[in-house]
């Protein structure tokens, strides 16, 4: 089944519609979707490494044009819109922390918590919950997530030939990994 599924991302990756697909990715992660855009993000650079770098960008851009949505939610809309999303995580709490600590810390949290595997969508909507500045925001949005998915294309365009006989050779374990890492972000979130 993995295999079939495997399969099935990399000719997606691989269509003349994944561009698409990966900014919606992006966007939606950084703001309301669960699962981040690496899952379109690895295929697409292993379909192609020579654009590595220009999917990085377009990852990165739309991330951060979500993460506007995102602090939009928590500035404006918190109680309409974000209190479902945190009800349906568990992560009242967790909104509440992240909110003091915005305050204490501001961008500083943005640039430690965009490269982790802690869903962004948190991190977004606690800043704009916080009253984070927008410009500030959107700079440290912009370096951290830049960071991520550059150093991504990076080592996928340096070692994409290695990762991805890896990938095919242990793709019960990667995927495993990939889950284990999704779910350990949101449990995380509970201890921040």
């Amino acid at each position: 089944m993995l295999d079939r599924l495997y399969a099935r991302i990399i000719a997606l990756a691989a269509s003349r519609h994944a561009v698409i697909w990966l900014a919606v990715i992006a966007f939606a992660e950084a703001s309301v979707f669960p699962l981040p855009p690496d899952i379109m993000l690895v295929p697409m650079v292993l379909a192609c490494r020579a654009r590595a770098f220009r999917l990085a960008a377009i990852c990165t851009v739309a991330s951060v044009c979500g993460a506007v949505l995102g602090w939009v939610i928590g500035s404006f809309l918190l109680e309409y819109l974000a209190m479902p999303i945190v009800r349906f995580y568990h992560a009242q709490n967790t909104l509440l922390t992240l909110q003091e600590r915005f305050r204490e810390w501001g961008v500083w949290i943005i640039l430690i918590k965009g490269l982790t595997p802690i869903p962004f969508k948190f991190v977004t909507i606690a800043s704009g919950a916080a009253h984070l500045s927008l410009v500030p925001f959107l700079l440290a949005c912009a370096v951290t997530r830049g960071a991520r998915f550059f150093l991504l294309a990076a080592l996928l365009r340096r070692f994409g030939a290695p990762i991805q006989a890896f990938i095919e050779r242990r793709l019960p374990l990667v995927a495993g990994l990939f889950a284990l890492a999704l779910v350990g972000g949101i449990v995380a979130l509970k201890y921040i």
